[in-house]
């Protein structure tokens, strides 16, 4: 699976549909059991290079096969290392 493009929802999570949640699961990043929805991406901890927060309206970046979220300042970086660890 690719990495996936989001918008943030909040600082610490984003909602997201059932497509991903296999995805978020295998992160340790799946949230339930909130009043505005069922399934959210927990980003709290923010850019997995720089450690930069996540705004709200921020675009960011999920690698489904690490589990990182990034900023993406720092997508291409992490799909680049990706590539080069598979050759």
């Amino acid at each position: 699976m690719p990495v996936i493009r989001l918008e943030a929802d909040s600082p610490e999570r984003t909602q997201i549909g059932e497509g991903l949640v296999k995805f978020a699961v295998q992160a340790g990043r799946l949230e339930t059991g909130r009043e505005e929805g069922r399934y959210f991406l927990g980003h709290g901890d923010g850019c997995a290079v720089d450690g930069r927060r996540i705004a709200p309206g921020d675009p960011f970046a999920f690698d489904t096969e690490s589990g990182e979220i990034r900023c993406l300042d720092h997508v291409e970086e992490g799909t680049a290392t990706a590539r080069t660890e598979r050759e």
